[in-house]
């Protein structure tokens, strides 16, 4: 799996929350542009991506490895809780949308959910 948030705390949270579910954590990135590069190069089942942060938004990123892999599941990470943007994010491939802040439950069902 693959993280993209600009927060440490978000970062480090979800890492350990992967981590104590079993999943290989394979590249993190704090903005959109190292998000599409360690895609490219890592290519992971899974991305969780935050919505907003520096550099290419998430919506952004959301396209352009969409466009890598079309089958790819990425889950959107948001303190936006907008419902025309969920819908925008749906309709352009996200798979799920977790809210932040999120627990450990949130994000695994959101998890099995989508594999």
């Amino acid at each position: 799996m693959l993280v993209v948030d600009d927060s440490d705390l978000i970062m480090e949270m979800a890492k350990a929350f992967l981590t104590a579910m079993g999943h290989e954590v394979v590249g993190e990135a704090y903005n959109g542009n190292d998000a599409v590069k360690i895609f490219t190069e890592k290519r992971p089942d899974l991305v969780l991506l935050d919505l907003v942060m520096p550099g290419k938004n998430g919506m952004q990123v959301l396209q352009e490895i969409k466009a890598i892999d079309p089958v790819v599941n990425v889950v959107m990470i948001t303190a936006v809780q907008q419902d025309p943007i969920s819908r925008e994010l749906l309709s352009k491939g996200a798979t799920a949308i977790l809210n932040k802040p999120f627990i450990y439950d949130e994000l695994e069902a959101v998890l099995k959910q989508v594999q």
